[in-house]
């Protein structure tokens, strides 16, 4: 089973407008979707599509978090999520007709110490039924920077897989517990080593130095250009097909996704890395976040290259 931990889950708004936002203005919206929001709920949709069976947990409360739960149970995603005194957070994607995305992020309500404890404790139980732990995203306030790295270390203790994407403080807290993969962009990277990084050469640079530092799978999203995968004796290079993108909301999540799934089905590196780029790909092709059409995926994972980089 995969288990994917989402701290700060939310309702997740996607207004669609014919024309840019302007700010100052009032704007028709012309479609509205909710999804059960967060990114490690991005990825256990994935993780199901891909034909794993998934369990998402987290932080829920109010009517928002009684929301997300239906919502997840429609999409047949079983969740066991622990209960919290403050309201869930939602947050809004505009989708403008000049093809820009503006988000709205809530930060989320705070979590007491007592709430955390009773998390901890539903955790260790939950890890035991798991091949692989995904935790994503941000945190709700009342949480130490170094939560992430709690969480690793218990998934660790059990001998399990563990895959982190986070970024900021979180990212750099979690480190420190050795995950066996994370999935940081160009942004993430510089912030995260304090380096500027101008070119290929650079990211595989930043990404060995993480490597050395006792991650197994450093892996770089680069966006319509596929993906980085630097390893402790082999580097690689995943490249989807041109696409046309209609939602690249959650593509990074949707790798993460198929991550797990290629872990938990015992994929070689380069097949993993393949599979992943595709199952990206494929989610910006959908209107809908964190899913995608296998057949999407199945044409773009027989055209994507995934290239060995000596170095």
């Amino acid at each position: 089973m995969i288990l994917t931990v989402t701290l700060n889950v939310s309702v997740d708004k996607a207004y669609k407008i014919k024309g840019a936002v302007c700010p100052g203005t009032v704007s028709r919206v012309d479609e509205c979707r909710n999804t059960a929001g967060g990114k490690g709920l991005n990825v256990a949709r994935i993780a199901d599509l891909c034909g794993e069976d998934v369990l998402a947990a987290g932080f829920a409360g109010g009517f928002n978090g009684d929301y997300v739960k239906a919502m997840l149970c429609e999409d047949g995603i079983q969740s066991r999520f622990t209960k919290v005194k403050g309201e869930s957070r939602s947050c809004i994607n505009i989708l403008a007709g000049d093809g820009t995305s503006t988000e709205f992020l809530e930060p989320g309500a705070p979590v007491e110490e007592e709430e955390w404890h009773r998390f901890l404790k539903d955790f260790e139980e939950l890890v035991r039924e798991s091949h692989v732990v995904t935790i994503s995203g941000s945190a709700p306030r009342g949480l130490g920077s170094d939560c992430y790295q709690e969480l690793i270390e218990i998934v660790k203790r059990q001998g399990k897989q563990v895959i982190l994407d986070t970024s900021g403080e979180y990212l750099r807290e979690g480190l420190k517990a050795k995950p066996t993969m994370i999935k940081p962009n160009q942004e993430e990277l510089e912030d995260l080593l304090g380096v500027e990084i101008k070119n290929r050469e650079d990211l595989i640079l930043a990404g060995k130095k993480l490597v050395s530092q006792g991650i197994p799978y450093v892996v770089i999203s680069l966006g319509a250009k596929g993906a980085l995968m630097i390893c402790e004796d082999r580097i690689y290079h995943g490249k989807p097909p041109e696409l046309d993108a209609v939602n690249p909301v959650g593509c990074g999540d949707s790798m993460v996704g198929a991550f797990a799934a290629a872990f938990c089905q015992g994929k070689s590196d380069k097949e993993a890395l393949a599979y992943a780029v595709a199952v990206s790909a494929a989610n910006a092709m959908n209107p809908g976040t964190g899913r995608f059409r296998v057949k999407d995926m199945e044409e773009i994972h027989s055209k994507a290259e995934v290239e060995e980089i000596t170095y």
